[in-house]
């Protein structure tokens, strides 16, 4: 491979109210503030070292700017660019000094039409894992991965694995043998990046890391005891797929957050891909409840890099049936 791409390490996302939304991420679910301004609200875990892994920006309509990554070196960085140039799917430069906290990146909207960011360099802060005294909400640790709908997960699957140098943990056929969804990783565990059939592109949620079950049970305390017990969607519960822990919020703008915790070690280069039928009750939630009607159909919007408009989803390739899962 060319490249190496580390790990998914920002989401940008677009907010109405960056007052009602510091409140949610901060207060409600313990994340950390690095700065913020008027425009601007910088989070992050409390095991991460980099300025953050969330920016919020304040606009007059929610959508997703980018979905990042970070990769090994400057020689990956330009070669993934020279990469996606010749794929002529046109990657933008962002020079150092235009993104606050961050380096040299660009910015390219992949083969299913979804914004990503690579990057090297991040400023560095204090890492917080053993300030116990700042542990409140859902005590969130670290970003863990984005989950995009795209309307073809065969062809995303082909991209990243075959071209961007991913790998495969768990994935979902249909009766005649067709993807339906996969998991894929850079980092050694479930997924950095999940691709689902559907209305797309959009961005389904953002996974964030929690060191522990109880911390996802204190949440929804939290969430309930401050008033925002309407933001959970979906769970607490045991997923199937990946055997994590997972909950499932509505940020004040519909963005959808999963705290996730409990996965597994995919690092063996002899490791195989776990494979579910999409007829499996047990994918889903393995303790069997469903998800709510809202989980399949509302996601988030994303934007072209070009030109700042939103991107229109389009009907999926596969529509013979409804999914009945998603994580």
């Amino acid at each position: 491979m060319r490249f190496n791409i580390v790990r998914c390490a920002r989401a940008v996302l677009r907010v109405t109210d960056l007052n009602a939304s510091r409140d949610f991420y901060e207060r409600a679910l313990g994340f950390i503030v690095t700065e913020a301004d008027s425009n601007h609200l910088y989070l992050r875990g409390l095991e991460e070292y980099h300025h953050h892994s969330l920016l919020l920006k304040k606009a007059e309509q929610p959508s997703v700017e980018a979905i990042s990554y970070k990769v090994y070196s400057e020689e990956d960085l330009e070669a993934l660019y020279h990469f996606f140039q010749q794929k002529q799917l046109n990657p933008k430069w962002i020079e150092t000094g235009q993104q606050h906290a961050i380096g040299r990146s660009f910015r390219v909207q992949d083969i299913s039409g979804l914004p990503l960011e690579f990057f090297v360099e991040m400023d560095t802060v204090e890492r917080l894992l053993q300030r116990y005294d700042l542990y409140r909400g859902a005590r969130v640790q670290r970003i863990d991965h984005f989950n995009c709908m795209v309307t073809d997960v065969q062809k995303a699957y082909d991209f990243y694995v075959k071209e961007l140098g991913f790998a495969c943990s768990e994935y979902t056929e249909t009766e005649d043998r067709q993807l339906w969804a996969a998991w894929l990783h850079r980092k050694p565990n479930v997924h950095d990046v999940a691709f689902m059939n559907g209305r797309g592109p959009r961005l389904h949620h953002i996974g964030f890391w929690l060191s522990d079950q109880i911390s996802l049970i204190h949440a929804c305390d939290v969430l309930a005891s401050l008033g925002y017990a309407s933001s959970i969607e979906r769970g607490p519960g045991r997923h199937g797929l990946s055997n994590a822990f997972f909950l499932y919020l509505r940020d004040p703008d519909g963005h959808r957050i999963e705290l996730y915790t409990g996965d597994y070690l995919t690092s063996d280069p002899d490791f195989q891909p776990i494979r579910w039928d999409i007829n499996d009750p047990r994918r889903q939630t393995f303790w069997g409840h469903q998800a709510p009607d809202s989980w399949f159909e509302e996601a988030s919007t994303v934007l072209n890099i070009h030109n700042d408009q939103v991107v229109e989803a389009t009907e999926p390739t596969l529509t013979k049936m409804k999914p009945t899962f998603i994580i």
